[in-house]
């Protein structure tokens, strides 16, 4: 929300500085985003006049000229290459040391092409005043040489730009900002009443409204014989200076109200109107050229108002091209409504338009000030274009429900843990626009029909604390007790941050990816139930809460490889929906890797090693399942994994048939087709809420990231198994030898061919032993060892290759 001081000083009698008014607003809740001072800013820069305009003799398109500055001092010599720069020209001059805003530079003396330019004449895009740079600024002959040009334009008039929350909807339009000032101490509220203005004849043009669930309230006028044309200086400098682009004299009314008053209208050129308007729900296949220049196919989930001939208008979004006002426009139908909150935020997104209207509308305008809104638009459009005025028509309810709230005094106290005298109370409350009646210990307040946000005693309490001041507020520590403290962050949210910093580590970039994707993503995905349909999606494509983080981050990574960028390793951990229940719901971490972002190191190699492959995911599942506590020791790897991977080259990770912990592995060909991304790419994803907890008794293992004052001692052993037997099957076997011992099994060797059985396969096992008391001796070495051997053999029936 952007509005000038001049324009706050209408609403609020004030002489407070800029600076304690901009604090003040971001204390009391409304946060100030920026100030932008254009006198300030443009200080440096003059009223000059070119006395002389030479060719460059040396560039065609440059000339240089003399300017005199109005300092007194000798004629400066600036190199110009604007067309229009001509002797008798008054500009804009900065001299060198100025900064140029709209270059983002810093002036200084140059040379260009060997002639010297001591300063600069400058086009309007240099200063930021429009985007007009084909030539310098042409002021008028008689402004005065040597006076600031920001003071002579009048632009020392500095605007504000508010950061609203969505609840407060008051303030998006500067009366309401001025009200909350004034109960803030600033100044004294300008608020004057607005007195109806006396119709001349029955309005011709009637108003149907089919589903007042839609459009609780409709208000219209006609006003017969106005004189369309260009606004005046002061109402095109107030739309400008915030960033509005003025139209003509009706339409920028409209937009007058919709930033004074947080009142959106509309008008129709009364001409273009066939008949009678109705406010209906839109009819499939139905579309509208709107005031935008886009064409928009609407549907029944669409409120409009439409005449005899069509859609006139998307109702509170934005109106249509073919009723709208131009300078030929001489009877014109000014529309004041309430449209339904929920509808209006529908339609926007899915049409795609953030109008002003919609951004007011959606927040909930105020009920009460639908009709007098409207007078006071007839009242500008007659002071502007003249005219007569009808009675007018009003349909529904003008004016909202009355809210009465029993507010116990104590509220503030137990809340907020500050005392607020009831006069104060009643002060604050009464400045904002509340009642309140009685003395205590519970008063009845009031609420304001512009706060549709305030529903509760809290929200009471809310408002007194923040004209107070939160600073107010006592900081009070809470009682620790003697007890230790509790463990604030759950064993989901440890797990979450330390399978972040895990694939960081692991050189994976965090990706942030939408939580919905579209329904052919989700069902091949093992999602797409009824259940997980979104109810109101934001585009056709983003219709389903993901089963799986992965469509997501093949859809960055595809995005990344389009744009040159194809050696790519993102992670993201996040929520997954398999059903609409708590129960279903699951924290997973995923990551995908592309091109030579492997593991083993990123960039090109010559040998290729550096190519991504399923034993790359296989260790960044790994990774995470070790950052967040799992029980390495207790993972099996079965052979192939979810539908989505290749199943030759993916494993899913389990500690038993029925706890499926995660699957890795190369991502199917099919799989990368339907995403729409290119191959190979590999990819896993482990569900965090599935680790099993660890065992809160002390076991005869010590941690394995205990350091040992004694060497480890690592020993290769190589077995002949049956083809069927898994290389899992043997490191388990190894593992369980000698659990004091033994602290990790590798396998570093698989061999077929010649020299072993065709029905046989040779795998190979490094063990390392960690002594944990005493330095082993070569025999105690060879007895563990011999145990290695023998509960290998027991348990693959193998043998010792020699």
């Amino acid at each position: 929300m952007k509005f000038t001081l001049s324009w706050l000083k209408e609403h609020l009698d004030t002489d407070e500085p800029l600076e304690k008014l901009a604090d003040k607003l971001t204390m009391i809740g409304l946060e100030v985003e920026s100030i932008e001072d254009k006198a300030k800013a443009l200080a440096p820069f003059s009223i000059a006049r070119v006395i002389s305009a030479e060719q460059h003799p040396n560039a065609d398109r440059l000339r240089v000229c003399l300017v005199d500055t109005g300092s007194g001092a000798a004629p400066v010599q600036v190199v110009c290459g604007a067309p229009n720069a001509r002797a008798g020209l008054v500009s804009v001059f900065s001299p060198p040391g100025t900064f140029i805003p709209g270059k983002n530079i810093t002036l200084g003396v140059g040379t260009i092409r060997g002639v010297e330019s001591r300063g600069m004449l400058c086009s309007a895009a240099e200063l930021q005043l429009s985007e007009d740079h084909d030539g310098i600024m042409e002021l008028p002959t008689d402004a005065p040489i040597g006076k600031g040009y920001a003071e002579w334009a009048g632009l020392g008039d500095p605007v504000l730009e508010i950061n609203l929350t969505p609840n407060r909807q008051d303030c998006t339009g500067v009366h309401g900002i001025a009200r909350d000032l004034s109960a803030a101490d600033m100044g004294k509220f300008i608020d004057p009443g607005i007195r109806p203005v006396k119709g001349e004849f029955p309005c011709p043009v009637k108003v149907t409204v089919e589903d007042a669930t839609l459009c609780p309230g409709f208000a219209l006028r006609l006003v017969r014989g106005v004189k369309n044309g260009p606004s005046p200086e002061w109402l095109q400098k107030r739309l400008t200076s915030i960033g509005l682009r003025p139209i003509n004299a009706l339409v920028d009314i409209t937009n007058f109200m919709t930033y004074d008053r947080a009142r959106p209208l509309h008008v129709f050129d009364a001409t273009k109107v066939t008949g009678n308007l109705t406010v209906r729900r839109a009819k499939e296949g139905e579309s509208l050229l709107a005031l935008d220049g886009r064409t928009y196919t609407l549907d029944p989930s669409i409120c409009v108002i439409s005449d005899e001939h069509g859609v006139e208008s998307l109702a509170g979004i934005m109106g249509g091209e073919t009723s709208g006002c131009d300078e030929n426009t001489v009877d014109v139908l000014i529309e004041s409504a309430l449209w339904n909150e929920i509808n209006i935020a529908q339609t926007g997104r899915k049409c795609g338009i953030n109008s002003d209207a919609r951004y007011r509308f959606e927040r909930g305008v105020d009920p009460a000030f639908m009709v007098p809104g409207l007078e006071l638009a007839t009242k500008m459009v007659m002071e502007l274009c003249g005219g007569t005025p009808s009675e007018t028509v009003v349909v529904g309810n003008a004016f909202g429900d009355d809210r009465i709230i029993d507010f116990p005094l104590s509220e503030v106290k137990r809340l907020a843990g500050i005392e607020v005298p009831l006069v104060e109370m009643r002060r604050i409350l009464g400045h904002l626009g509340f009642m309140v009646a009685g003395s205590g210990p519970v008063v009845k307040v009031a609420v304001p029909s512009w706060r549709t946000d305030v529903h509760g005693k809290a929200d009471i309490v809310e408002e007194i604390v923040r004209i107070v001041g939160v600073d107010k507020v006592p900081m009070t520590p809470f009682e620790r007790g003697e007890d230790a403290r509790k463990p604030v962050l759950t064993t989901i949210q440890l797990r979450t941050r330390r399978a972040k910093r895990a694939l960081a580590a692991r050189g994976m970039v965090e990706a942030v990816t939408w939580s919905f994707i579209s329904k052919p993503h989700a069902e091949m995905f093992g999602g797409g139930q009824a259940e997980l349909v979104l109810a109101n999606p934001i585009a056709s494509d983003l219709s389903d809460m993901r089963p799986s983080l992965l469509p997501g981050l093949v859809a960055a990574a595809q995005a990344n490889a389009n744009r040159g960028c194809s050696d790519v390793a993102l992670f993201e951990v996040g929520q997954v929906f398999k059903g609409d229940k708590p129960e279903d719901q699951f924290v997973a971490a995923s990551g995908v890797r592309h091109g030579f972002a492997s593991s083993k190191g990123m960039g090109r190699h010559w040998s290729g090693s550096a190519q991504t492959d399923a034993l790359d995911a296989k260790a960044d599942a790994f990774a995470v399942l070790a950052a967040a506590g799992a029980l390495m020791q207790a993972l099996q790897i079965v052979p192939g994994g979810a539908s989505w991977l290749h199943p030759g080259r993916s494993g899913t990770i389990q500690i038993g048939p029925q706890n499926v912990l995660g699957y890795f592995g190369e991502l199917h060909p099919r799989t990368l087709e339907a995403l729409g991304a290119d191959g190979p790419m590999v990819a896993f994803e482990v569900i965090l809420d599935r680790i099993p907890d660890a065992k809160k008794k002390p076991t005869r293992a010590k941690p394995l990231l205990e350091l040992s004052a004694f060497q480890p001692v690592s020993r290769d052993f190589a077995f002949i198994v049956d083809r069927a037997v898994k290389a899992g099957d043997i490191v388990r076997a190894a593992q369980g030898a000698d659990k004091k011992l033994i602290t990790d099994v590798t396998v570093f060797d698989v061999y077929e061919g010649k020299g072993i059985d065709p029905a046989k396969k040779s795998i190979a096992i490094a063990v390392t032993i960690q002594p944990r008391e005493k330095t082993l001796t070569d025999q105690e070495i060879d007895a563990v060892a011999a145990k290695i051997v023998a509960e290998v053999i027991k348990k693959t029936g193998g043998t010792l290759r020699g």
